[in-house]
């Protein structure tokens, strides 16, 4: 990640940190470029719209990985934009889709790929599970070192902290994309059990709302703002669950209300498809 003990702080309008999680945009080079067949520029933006009528107050954006489907610069250049149209700063982490270095080139802020933020009570850690060139997660003895580092910070200032990374840190039930999920992951729980301030854990890559708890950790995976993966399936398998967001609530006792909203409109997808990756 960039410099490890560089902090992004975000001032919230009230005590209640209000996020919003956008993930899995997959923006193709060209504009309207199409995944499954679904525009991946017209569901980003679609989504989008939904997020501003809903929510009243945003703190900041969590851009969770696989911002692009192939890692080009244009379509960093696009999401810059289109995520401006949201009140708020937004972060980003590497997804296994995204070329780090093309997100850095189109970042329209210095701390758009920073490592930690700070917000109220919180502390929100944005973790880097990327591979490079391979399609499954790895945290890797560096980034586990920076997240025991910045937990015992967060642990000595008193804060609450939220873990976000792309690939999931937990079997979701799908044989076929949890051969995808993190593969240091014990190790990465077992960090996580040394200290008291971690109130949950967030990612994407999956496209579909997870809701789980490990012990008093809350565990949150949410859909795409494109095409959904259909849940318990041993083989690929799309989904006809339209795109949403995830929104959090942050409070600053620690606890987390959150809920995934989907968009009403319809946009083609394609189920027949037997896979995304070519």
């Amino acid at each position: 990640m960039t410099n490890p003990v560089s902090i992004a702080n975000v001032q919230p309008a009230t005590d209640v940190v209000r996020v919003v999680q956008l993930t899995d945009v997959h923006l193709c080079q060209q504009r309207g470029g199409t995944l499954l067949g679904m525009n991946t520029d017209e569901s980003l933006q679609t989504v989008i719209r939904k997020v501003l009528r809903e929510r009243d107050q945003i703190d900041l954006v969590l851009g969770t990985g696989d911002l692009s489907d192939r890692g080009a610069l244009e379509a960093y250049e696009r999401l810059e934009t289109y995520f401006e149209a949201l009140p708020a700063p937004h972060f980003w982490l590497p997804g296994n889709h995204d070329d780090r270095g093309q997100m850095l080139a189109a970042a329209r802020s210095d701390d758009r790929l920073i490592g930690e933020i700070r917000a109220g009570n919180w502390q929100i850690l944005m973790l880097d599970s990327q591979i490079p060139r391979e399609v499954g997660g790895r945290l890797g003895a560096a980034e586990l070192a920076r997240l025991e580092q910045a937990l015992g910070r967060a642990e000595s200032a008193g804060l609450h902290s939220l873990l976000c990374l792309h690939h999931q840190p937990v079997s979701i039930g799908s044989a076929w994309i949890d051969q995808q999920m993190v593969e240091d992951a014990a190790a990465f729980w077992a960090l996580i059990e040394r200290f008291n301030c971690v109130r949950g854990v967030l990612w994407g890559h999956v496209h579909q709302e997870i809701e789980q708890e490990r012990g008093p950790v809350r565990l949150m995976a949410s859909p795409s703002t494109c095409v959904q993966f259909a849940p318990e399936s041993v083989e690929f398998q799309a989904d006809g669950m339209p795109p949403g967001y995830r929104w959090l609530d942050l409070h600053s006792d620690g606890r987390i209300d959150s809920a995934v909203s989907r968009i009403e409109e319809e946009l083609y997808v394609d189920l027949e498809s037997d896979g995304y990756l070519d």
